[in-house]
């Protein structure tokens, strides 16, 4: 298992005056469905994938027993809030089996673990950088409105369906 740390926030700004991605090293921490009695399978690892080194979602995702899922996730500032308003979005440097996954934002005006900021993408089947705006996300169960200044965790999950869960991310930043 994949312990609960603080990511570790490095700026990346090569040659230029002002950093336009802020690099995250995030300490990635598997959870299932199991968690509620669910019996979903999986596990988080730390491997080279395609020559990266990368973190790795794999497991197998049931509907049995009102379940239905698999995660990484990783909070910010050690679980304090994190102000990412100076930026646009999140990127992750990602490869998967072509399956549709969930990418989840949490602040801090969430109070129910069921609670989150979310929009899905497609894990490609090579390396990519996928860049996700901060204007993607939607609200799911709940009326509070996104506040890229309140930002606690980061998830990525594969959810709500029977599937096969195969997705590496290699790297994850915030971008301008």
């Amino acid at each position: 298992m994949i312990c609960w740390a603080a990511a570790t926030v490095l700026l990346c700004c090569g040659a230029m005056a002002q950093a336009q991605t802020l690099d995250l090293d995030p300490q990635w921490e598997y959870v299932a469905d199991t968690v509620m009695g669910g019996v979903s399978r999986g596990q988080a690892t730390q491997e080279v994938v395609q020559a990266r080194d990368a973190t790795r979602l794999s497991g197998l995702v049931s509907l049995d027993n009102n379940g239905g899922f698999v995660q990484i996730a990783f909070d910010l500032a050690g679980g304090d809030t994190f102000d990412a308003s100076a930026f646009t979005g999140i990127a992750l440097d990602v490869l998967g089996n072509g399956e549709t996954y969930d990418l989840r934002l949490r602040t801090d005006a969430l109070t129910r673990p069921w609670q989150s900021f979310r929009t899905e993408f497609t894990a490609p089947v090579k390396w990519t950088t996928i860049e996700i705006p901060f204007t993607a996300f939607t609200a799911h169960r709940t009326d509070a409105a996104f506040d890229p200044r309140r930002l606690r965790r980061v998830g990525i999950l594969a959810i709500g369906r029977e599937m096969q869960a195969d997705i590496s991310v290699s790297a994850v930043r915030f971008y301008r």
